[in-house]
């Protein structure tokens, strides 16, 4: 009885994925101009994507937007409050006018002494405007340990990653609820999601029906990092199932987005298409043209469309 009630359940929000050859590029010709790109966050409105940029070494990192107008994307820009410090892991508010982002910059600029990685936000008063400066949400999201990837529901509830190495644990994803306009002490999602390896990157479906997150080195998995999918129950979260072939490679893919008017999950992933296996020798021109192709290793962004069915 108990595995029919989880069948109809599940079956009230299904996502199926489309086949391997639907994967897609996103904005190639942006992405291509940075070494690697990460963690994508599109508007509500869809007329503005951000993503975090970084150095070879992942040293350098910086959060990137471009805009759309007559269906056409702007050049990319650093956005006004990055480019200084290491930023990364943009998250809109379901409005738009919150941004939310990581960053080890300093709580106190007159120190500038930067910490561990947090949760900041910045605001605008409408989506013409330009930025706010910097705030960092403190307690009881922020602590002396590394917060990371922020994602929103629609009710306010706050899920993210905390390193927390007093519990002798790797990374974990964290929920913060939103109670009486304050935000509650964070806990720990359940062992159907988190395990005593690295579980990161985690996207809530704004109705919290579901979750999509990274889990690291899995048995299941295919590569050094997979995707996986919880489903919420009125009396918890699904043990956790891996998105299949049709999204993750043999190499790190993660930090997963739903654009749920359109249905396409965006991600990120170090799949690797290099060609290796020659007949002949390459050109200096093949050869460049293999080194910079855009499934080349190294991070980049990528969508599949979603069957998702209520």
């Amino acid at each position: 009885m108990k595995a029919l009630y989880l069948f109809l359940v599940i079956s009230i929000y299904s996502i199926n994925l489309y086949a391997q050859q639907d994967i897609k590029p996103v904005l190639s010709e942006v992405v291509k101009q940075f070494p690697n790109v990460r963690d994508i966050a599109i508007s509500p409105n869809g007329n503005e994507v951000m993503f975090t940029a970084q150095s070879i070494m992942g040293n350098l990192s910086a959060i990137i937007s471009v805009t759309k107008k007559q269906d056409s994307w702007s050049n990319p820009q650093i956005v006004s409050f990055s480019g200084q410090y290491f930023d990364l892991e943009p998250f809109f508010s379901n409005d738009g006018l919150t941004l939310y982002f990581v960053s080890t910059r300093p709580k106190d600029i007159a120190t500038d002494t930067t910490k561990n990685f947090d949760i900041w936000y910045v605001t605008r008063k409408t989506l013409d405007d330009e930025w706010s400066t910097p705030i960092n949400m403190g307690p009881p999201v922020n602590t002396e340990h590394g917060e990371f990837y922020p994602s929103i529901a629609d009710n306010g509830n706050f899920y993210f990653t905390r390193d927390n190495p007093k519990l002798k644990r790797k990374d974990d994803i964290y929920m913060s609820k939103w109670e009486n306009g304050v935000y509650k002490e964070a806990v720990a999602l359940s062992d159907s999601i988190n395990s005593a390896s690295y579980e990161y990157n985690a996207f809530i479906a704004p109705d919290e029906s579901f979750l999509i997150f990274g889990g690291y080195n899995r048995s299941d998995g295919f590569g050094s990092g997979d995707l996986y999918i919880s489903y919420k129950l009125k009396n918890g979260w699904t043990k956790s199932k891996n998105l299949g072939k049709t999204v993750n490679s043999d190499k790190m893919d993660y930090c997963p987005f739903v654009n749920m008017q359109n249905k396409t999950l965006y991600f990120t992933s170090k799949r690797d298409a290099t060609n290796i296996d020659l007949e002949k020798p390459l050109t200096t021109e093949a050869f460049l043209s293999e080194l910079y192709k855009y499934e080349n290793g190294l991070s980049r962004l990528y969508k599949v469309k979603l069957d998702m069915k209520k």
